[in-house]
């Protein structure tokens, strides 16, 4: 198969696996579960995602109105703050809204209608991962209230509380938070309708331990008699999708520069942020290659390569790569695990082309296209 590139392609064969395996969780604990957004937002397959999950959580009022529009459970919100603007809008439109400060709940509280419950997001200061751009429990960080801060607070009109401190962690590293959670907020959580997990479990993950997680909700629920809610969104479209690209050129200075047409700045920002380095497979007609056909570490392999993005930006640079054979330009390469976060985050920089939007099925190999991006796309987002 000669693959289309730039392109974001999703296979709804493994999207749906990771969805029964989230299912199952729900089967077997009664909580609920919803579509982070912000991690995966592909809509198109919203029927198949409603299909398994309750709904979803919304970061914003645009997040929220798709929620509502597209998935049609129910449709949590959560902001570290809100005008009123955002208040007035999400109150149209969804089930649950948490705050990130009593301030913020006791200045918008007057505007959430009496159905729609309210929830107050706090911070365990207990952090689980080295990563400070994604640990929310870090010294200093905006995000949720410490329990010092419950001092002399009402929490009269609130349903529940929220915490988020995992990232692409296993279940031992919920343990920890809610050791944590219990240790800081017990006095608060009896009498709660439900307490929120958070997000940044790796659910689908081959070595995650579902049965711990399983265990951990259900003793959490029956001691303090709530319903869990859990957010997963990179779990979602874990090793779902991919991104194609094609080599341009081939440049020397002091080394191999194979020059692409994708850029990690505009297409897979999360590279140069946390930083990671993805994996790539030299595309040979597969969307899901061979693991075992992987590109290497530089030098591991016979041929290696920087591989750089085709922005004006001089740091739009993936990484360094080795192969078993030399790149040409017009060779495709297959950038694993790209279904989450990077089609989310991608920008229109440079006005480079957008990658496509693609649905695959692996069992028919039926492959189309769900939305591909022109000039007019780059242009309305100007003015």
């Amino acid at each position: 198969m000669h693959l289309p590139t730039p392109a974001f392609i999703v296979d709804e064969v493994r999207l749906r696996r990771n969805l029964e395996t989230l299912a199952r969780v729900k089967e077997r604990t009664g909580c609920t579960i919803l579509l982070a957004l912000k991690g995966f937002a592909m809509w198109s397959v919203a029927p198949l995602v409603r299909e398994y999950l309750d709904g979803v959580c919304a970061s914003s009022p645009w997040e929220a109105r798709l929620g509502r529009e597209e998935y049609r459970g129910e449709v949590h919100a959560f902001a570290a703050a809100y005008s009123e603007g955002d208040i007035l809008e999400l109150v149209e439109v969804c089930d649950e809204i948490d705050f990130n400060s009593f301030a913020q709940w006791q200045r918008y509280a007057h505007l959430i209608p009496a159905l729609i419950k309210c929830g107050l997001r706090i911070n365990p200061e207990c952090s689980t991962q080295d990563h400070a751009i994604y640990d929310p429990c870090a010294p200093k960080s905006r995000l949720g209230i410490r329990a010092a801060d419950f001092a002399g607070q009402s929490l009269a009109g609130i349903s529940g509380l929220h915490f988020h401190t995992l990232c692409e962690q296993n279940a031992d590293a919920l343990a920890r938070t809610l050791t944590a959670v219990e240790e800081s907020f017990a006095p608060y959580l009896t009498g709660l309708e439900w307490v929120n997990f958070g997000g940044g479990h790796h659910i689908t993950r081959a070595d995650y331990d579902i049965d711990l997680l399983c265990r951990l909700i259900n003793d959490f629920q029956a001691k303090y008699k709530v319903r869990v809610i859990l957010e997963p969104g990179e779990a979602v479209a874990l090793h779902a999708g991919v991104l194609t690209a094609e080599v341009l050129d081939v440049v020397q200075n002091e080394m191999a520069i194979a020059i692409l047409n994708v850029s990690c700045t505009a297409h897979m920002p999360d590279v140069l942020e946390m930083p990671y380095r993805p994996n790539i497979c030299a595309a040979a007609g597969e969307l899901f290659p061979d693991p075992a056909r992987r590109a290497g570490k530089p030098n591991e392999k016979p041929y290696t390569y920087r591989l750089a993005g085709l922005s004006c930006l001089a740091g739009d640079v993936i990484g360094d790569y080795s192969f078993d054979r030399p790149l040409n330009t017009g060779d495709q390469l297959i950038f694993e695990d790209m279904g989450h976060y990077s089609m989310v985050k991608t920008t229109m920089f440079n006005g480079v082309q957008h990658p496509a939007i693609m649905l695959y099925n692996s069992e028919t190999n039926a492959l189309k296209t769900v939305r591909a991006f022109g000039y007019e796309d780059f242009k309305g987002r100007l003015s």
